[in-house]
């Protein structure tokens, strides 16, 4: 700006994270709070009304004097009404009616009670149930091995397509082995290796009950198979997926025999 004035600074948006809290809270009491706001408009109703009105006739003493003049005939008297007698017309309001107000007033009060108990025991019971642990059925060598030789049937045939490239190949391979050990329920470490989730796999986990249904020898060849297609910046040709089809094969050999026997 030429004049020396500093432009207005826009205002900064504001954060929807933010308003996500009030949001939930809001979704969650505005029941309780437009129940408040009608028993006290119902109280402040009640308090203010009345059934009925009298008009009260005006009092003796208001009546203006008016003189009698002398006529043929007597002019008739302006007939007065007492004032006890208009106090006596005015309505009153049956004791029933706020009796009934009271009784209705107080149902309100304990179903807003009993609204808001039900919220809060609902609330604790869903903390309580996601923080209890799922129990895992423990799983058999038989089933386990079962799963292992599918995935490996998988990957063999994967193998024997030419037109697949052999890098890609093994190791979509060895990611079968890791996703049927993460389904088996073995637990990924933060300093595993790529080898150590599959080798728990075949050795057995007893803390996450998966039983043991090979010796990880049978998995060393694959595995130096699948660090060079992964890791080596040299091309992977059909050299390694004949060794991959080999290891695979006698891993599956392996895990037959232990599930027939």
């Amino acid at each position: 700006m030429t004049d020396g004035t500093r432009p207005p600074t826009p205002a900064p948006s504001a954060d929807p994270g933010a308003l996500r809290p009030v949001l939930g809270l809001l979704r969650r009491w505005w029941p309780v709070g437009a129940v408040a706001a009608l028993l006290a408009g119902a109280a402040l109703a009640s308090a203010h009304s009345s059934i009925g009105a009298s008009r009260i006739p005006p009092a003796a003493d208001n009546v203006p004097w008016v003189p009698e003049y002398p006529t043929v005939e007597p002019s008739p008297s302006i007939p007065i009404e007492p004032r006890d007698a208009g106090e006596a017309t005015q309505a009153h309001i049956p004791q029933w009616v706020g009796t009934v107000a009271v009784v209705l007033l107080g149902l309100a009060i304990l179903a807003a009670l009993g609204y808001l108990s039900w919220v809060l025991i609902r609330g604790a019971l869903r903390r309580t149930t996601r923080a209890l642990p799922a129990q895992r059925a423990r799983r058999t060598a038989e089933g386990t091995a079962r799963e292992v030789v599918a995935a490996l049937d998988a990957g063999l045939v994967e193998l024997d397509d030419r037109d697949t490239d052999p890098r890609v190949a093994v190791i979509a391979c060895w990611v079968r082995l890791e996703e049927t050990a993460a389904a088996a329920g073995v637990p990924r470490l933060a300093g595993d290796t790529p080898t150590d989730l599959v080798s728990r796999l075949l050795q057995g986990d007893p803390a996450a009950g998966v039983p043991a249904i090979a010796s990880t020898d049978v998995l060393a060849e694959f595995a130096h198979v699948y660090r060079e297609a992964r890791y080596a910046t040299h091309p992977v040709g059909e050299r390694t997926r004949d060794q991959a089809r080999a290891a695979l094969g006698r891993l599956r050999g392996e895990l037959t025999a232990a599930v027939t026997s």
